[in-house]
């Protein structure tokens, strides 16, 4: 339980209800908090209060503990954000939780745009923050930005469902956990990751092995978000039985996918021939996930990409959804964000953009 005291002048309180009830209003220039549960404190607050550091950064506010309350003081506004962030994460530890710094940016990323993000589910002005989850017997994972929180919500609602931008936006990683979670409820038979064997000019023929040899490299980010999701001896016994299947895009050439959710990761480096063939596989009972990045596409210069085609043609049909990530939803170090910016700037200022793109 949380128990707000908002200070509206110096020597003025009122005292107010539980944090079920919160204040809708707030027109002081200071707020103090009280948490009845002082175990959850240092979790709350972070190593070295490193969690309050980060919301008093991002903020511009000043939060001063005390035992078990919070002083804040600043704008009006960011008093009411550092409100919302702070109870959020406080609801998290009483479910049992753990957050990290990555959590708190997340929430701190979902409030400062919360009143573009209205017409999703649990976003209410001036109450907590409920962002989109998912959850596996091993992990529960959170979306951390605005984007993310669409597109997990997005799955629930299509069954065919892309995720465009950057690298380090999660895009694979949150396919992969959606694809755990599923088959952990039953509600498919198997999952199917794949990739096209395309990367930075090499073919698979002309690496040593094999084929598993030659493909495992290639897959090797869609083994390691499986391991996140599942325990080790699950994943290993799935993949032996063919429960988990990860193979390259030409594996999928006549094929029909029935229960089962598929996912196309780093599908930019697709053509337009591969795309249709991949979106004709599925079956009854199936779901597929496409990611890519459209900035980093490794086909032969001419070569156009079928998750761009893909893109313009189906994203006005019913049960197909399109998430957008930019260089601000990048939960990587906070370097890649900048360093994305960075060449998105250089593209957009090269003047043989269009016919990079043809």
């Amino acid at each position: 339980m949380v128990i707000n005291i908002c200070h509206q002048t110096p020597g003025k309180q009122e005292r107010l209800s539980k944090a079920n009830s919160p204040q809708r209003e707030i027109s002081a220039s200071q707020l103090e908090m009280a948490f009845e549960n002082n175990r959850l404190l240092p979790q709350l607050y972070g190593e070295y209060d490193q969690n309050l550091a980060l919301v008093e950064q991002r903020l511009q506010v000043k939060i001063t503990p005390r035992g078990n309350h919070l002083l804040i003081d600043g704008p009006d506004g960011s008093i009411e954000q550092a409100r919302q962030i702070l109870e959020s994460l406080y609801e998290l530890l009483e479910e049992g939780k753990t957050i990290a710094i990555g959590d708190v940016d997340g929430l701190i990323r979902m409030v400062l745009t919360s009143d573009a993000q209205l017409f999703l589910p649990e976003m209410k002005r001036g109450g907590r923050v409920r962002m989109a989850r998912i959850t596996t017997r091993k992990s529960t994972i959170i979306a951390r930005t605005p984007a993310q929180d669409a597109y997990m919500r997005a799955f629930a609602r299509n069954d065919l469902t892309f995720g465009i931008g950057p690298a380090g936006t999660g895009k694979t990683y949150l396919a992969v956990a959606h694809a755990a979670s599923l088959l952990e409820r039953g509600d498919i038979n198997r999952i199917i990751l794949s990739r096209p064997a395309v990367e930075a000019g090499e073919r698979l023929g002309f690496l040593p092995g094999d084929m598993k040899d030659k493909v495992d490299p290639y897959l090797r980010p869609l083994y390691d978000a499986l391991f996140d999701m599942m325990y080790p001896e699950n994943v290993e016994r799935s993949l032996a039985s063919g429960i988990i299947e990860v193979a390259p895009l030409a594996f999928m050439r006549g094929r029909t996918l029935s229960n089962a959710l598929v996912i196309l990761d780093e599908a930019q480096n697709t053509t337009a021939m591969q795309m249709k063939m991949f979106l004709t596989r599925m079956g009854e009972n199936s779901r597929m996930i496409i990611t890519g990045d459209l900035s980093q596409v490794d086909l032969p210069p001419g070569q156009a990409s079928g998750l761009e085609q893909a893109i313009s043609l189906l994203g006005n049909i019913r049960g197909i959804g399109i998430s957008r990530f930019g260089h601000e939803d990048v939960v990587r170090h906070p370097l890649v964000a900048r360093i994305v910016k960075a060449y998105d700037r250089q593209d957009e200022n090269r003047p043989d953009k269009d016919d990079r793109q043809g």
